[in-house]
């Protein structure tokens, strides 16, 4: 079932998808605390077009709902996630993953 302009909703959960495939991809191969980081987010928001899509599918509100609550939480997550980020690299002048493995000086 095709949607409005024409694009077959499956195309949307196959874009779903390779998104996140990049995200683990990213998250597991990179060795970079703000390639990790943005990886994530990848993800995130490969989840977030499969709630809309499957919303639209069903013709209910439900996914549109649950994408703001995760475009809420991933926009705390930013915040937070790049004052640590700042502060890691503060300490330790680095951004490297193998880097910063223990929380002690």
């Amino acid at each position: 079932m095709p949607a409005s302009n024409g694009v077959p909703l499956n195309w949307y959960l196959i874009l779903s998808a390779i998104l996140f495939c990049l995200g683990i991809a990213g998250f597991l191969y990179r060795r970079n605390v703000i390639t990790v980081f943005m990886s994530i987010e990848l993800m995130l928001n490969a989840v977030n077009l499969s709630f809309v899509t499957f919303s639209y599918q069903f013709k209910q509100v439900d996914g549109h709902i649950f994408t703001f609550f995760v475009m809420v939480v991933a926009a705390a997550e930013a915040a937070v996630g790049l004052a640590i980020i700042l502060t890691v690299f503060k300490n330790r002048q680095t951004l490297q993953v193998d880097d910063v493995n223990s929380l002690k000086n």
